[in-house]
């Protein structure tokens, strides 16, 4: 599920036209679909389904996934998100949101599968500065670095901003940066180029690192300080999307946990 107040995908219970009349029905303003929804619809579709709705589409999740053990490889995920750049712009997606990869298989070299994210980055620039899509970069949890994403903190995705430029910001999820000891000063760096805004819950136990986050209010970050920081820095969407990624919760009734979010978010966001 991603749900933001903002957006729902429910992805296991309900296809995107599914969602698109259940943020309407719940008076949810804007969705973010996922890739393999939008095109399980038709891209196209899709758009005129959402325009139709009267909903903001604040993002298109996921670009990235760019390291590879070999050059036909990263130019395969090159043209991925050449693809991921059109259809953010033909369903009209605020930002790209990109989750840039882990290291490749068999591979121990974490420079090396870095340097591969920043060559990525650089070679769809052209294409995304041209169809006005914001490249938002996604920092996620150390946990996930060996198979998700080498970019790992706040401060290391603003210091890519700063080299690639124009055209470039972050989406912070509260769920991958809460721990950081830097949050505050690297949010405040950030300012502006916040691109998105993304909450939920780390639970304590965690018992899966990607599929048990929580709805906000059932773990441990302080969302409304967090929050109180990306107001601040200056972040202009609007937005706090709610993403749940949980086994928990999509086997729920999608209504009920709509319902479930919208409450929490009165309360915990």
């Amino acid at each position: 599920m991603r749900l933001s107040l903002n957006t729902v995908t429910v992805k296991e219970r309900w296809g995107l036209a599914d969602c698109i009349e259940g943020c309407a029905r719940h008076g949810i303003p804007g969705i973010s679909p996922w890739r393999d929804v939008l095109q399980a619809m038709g891209v196209e579709a899709a758009a005129k389904r959402i325009r139709d709705a009267g909903l903001v589409v604040t993002g298109l999740c996921r670009g990235g996934m760019f390291p590879a053990v070999d050059a036909a490889g990263r130019a395969a995920a090159i043209e991925d998100n050449r693809r991921a750049i059109a259809e953010a712009h033909a369903i009209g997606a605020r930002c790209l949101v990109m989750v840039c990869g882990g290291l490749p298989p068999g591979s121990k070299d974490l420079p090396g599968a870095r340097q591969m994210v920043c060559e990525g980055l650089h070679a769809i620039l052209p294409e995304a500065r041209a169809a006005g899509v914001t490249i938002a970069l996604e920092p996620l949890h150390p946990m996930t670095c060996a198979d998700r994403s080498v970019l790992s903190t706040l401060g290391q995705a603003l210091d890519l901003c700063d080299e690639l430029g124009a055209g470039t910001g972050v989406a912070l999820d509260v769920y991958h940066v809460w721990w950081d000891p830097e949050l505050a000063q690297q949010v405040a760096r950030a300012g502006s180029r916040i691109a998105a805004f993304h909450v939920c819950d780390w639970k304590v136990p965690t018992t899966d690192t990607v599929f048990d986050r929580g709805l906000p209010g059932e773990g441990v970050i302080d969302i409304p300080a967090i929050r109180r920081m990306v107001t601040a820095a200056g972040y202009a969407g609007g937005f706090a999307e709610v993403e749940i990624l949980s086994k928990r919760w999509w086997s729920e009734d999608p209504d009920a946990v709509v319902a479930e979010i919208k409450e929490r978010h009165a309360q915990f966001v």
